[in-house]
């Protein structure tokens, strides 16, 4: 790397966001990374403050709450170089405003916090950052308590699960997960799913489209992989469904505990979480990597290194 990446980690003093720093911490350390942690107040509080002390010492208060939030977190693990950073607003927007100011290659964010809290839907906030960062976002399970050093991420991650597309942006997608694999030497599984087509009635030429599709994604799978080293060659699936269920049933299935996956983008809106991300997020209750699209060359290696620690690799 060109220069000392930074980790964004934003918390809010749950359980679910001690789990994310422990991974954010576990990647910085590994890579020399500089860890900064963002708490952001509701704008209410900082009003309440003024109103009851004549000034606000909230920015000094929080910062007090995040370092003993840390200290027990943490405990004894070595920790990495810390930045303590205090914003006020809506956390999303916040969230990704200090990214860009602080040039974060890597977000790290617990899908839920202390608000939104439900069984099958992950946090407002994480979704909304999500819909909009442009930077690599690994988000951890809110029951994931998170790792105490990086040889316990490689154990976390055990297998990486890239469900590809077959689009444009399949090779970014392949070329990280791969990336990462390499740096935790755990196995590679690329996995297609192909959803059945809805015909208001039975057609003879079904069979023979299903042949043709099932064809084309073996082929292309194929091409995408032969270009490992020996020895090395990502094992490659088809599954047929839904693809969201299927994809959290292969995860479950191959106990791969890292899913590389890839953010939609619209040329007008730029990059949004689609519908299948959603999903696998709410039903597969592991480490999630969300890559933008468009990611510049540089800056993706940066991802990649500091990402690998983060279980996401």
């Amino acid at each position: 790397m060109n220069a000392i990446p930074v980790v964004l980690c934003p918390i809010d003093f749950s359980d679910s966001s001690r789990g994310a720093l422990r991974y954010g911490n576990a990647i910085a350390a590994h890579f020399g990374a500089r860890l900064v942690l963002l708490v952001v107040n509701d704008p209410l509080l900082l009003e309440a403050s003024v109103i009851a002390a004549g000034s606000s010492n909230l920015v000094d208060e929080t910062v007090r709450e995040m370092e003993r939030f840390v200290k027990q977190t943490l405990g004894t693990r070595t920790k990495a170089e810390a930045e303590f950073v205090v914003a006020a607003g809506k956390p999303a927007p916040e969230i990704l405003r200090v990214s860009r100011e602080r040039g974060a290659g890597l977000i790290v964010m617990a899908s839920h916090g202390l608000s939104g809290f439900r069984k099958l839907f992950f946090g407002s906030t994480t979704e909304r950052v999500l819909r909009e960062t442009t930077v690599p976002t690994l988000v951890t399970s809110g029951a994931d308590t998170g790792p105490s050093d990086f040889e316990d991420v490689r154990k976390a991650v055990r297998r990486v699960l890239v469900p590809v597309d077959l689009t444009a942006a399949t090779a970014h997608q392949v070329a990280v997960a791969r990336q990462i694999c390499q740096k935790l030497s755990v196995p590679l599984l690329v996995a297609h799913v192909i959803e059945p087509v809805r015909a208001l009635s039975a057609h003879p030429a079904l069979p023979t489209v299903e042949t043709e599709r099932r064809y084309r994604a073996e082929a292309e799978l194929e091409r995408l992989t032969s270009d490992a080293a020996e020895g090395t060659t990502p094992e490659t699936l088809i599954a047929y469904g839904e693809p969201a269920e299927e994809i959290a049933k292969v995860a479950g299935d191959r106990d791969a505990g890292l899913v590389v996956m890839g953010l939609h983008s619209s040329p007008l809106l730029g990059p949004r979480m689609g519908s299948v991300t959603y999903r696998v997020l709410c039903l597969a209750h592991r480490l999630v990597l969300a890559l933008p699209p468009q990611l510049d060359r540089a800056r993706q290696g940066d991802a990649v290194d500091t990402a690998v620690s983060t279980g996401s690799m």
